[in-house]
């Protein structure tokens, strides 16, 4: 079984089916729940030394920091399961 993966940026890409959350990293909650990340070592910094203008939160509580902005994210996530779903295949025949 393959997994898919969603593009975070620089050349980083996560599995997408153990994304529980995209956030934005702007208010304190966030900025804690990063602190506490790192303190437990599940902080990973997917953001080659850039802003990080994303947190992605995992099912494994990883906190994974994009320098992607949520929105762009989230579009590839989603585009990435319409491109799967049954609907979208044309050329499929049933029988």
């Amino acid at each position: 079984m393959a997994s898919k993966l969603v593009n975070i940026g620089f050349g980083n890409v996560v599995v997408a089916s153990r994304i529980v959350a995209i956030i934005t990293p702007t208010s304190a909650p966030m900025k804690r729940l990063k602190e506490e990340a790192r303190q437990h070592g599940k902080l990973i910094d997917a953001t080659q030394g850039r802003k990080t203008r994303a947190i992605i939160i995992t099912d494994s509580d990883h906190v994974i920091l994009s320098a992607v902005q949520p929105s762009t994210v989230s579009q590839r996530l989603f585009d990435e399961e319409e491109s799967k779903s049954p609907s979208a295949q044309t050329n499929e025949v049933k029988s």
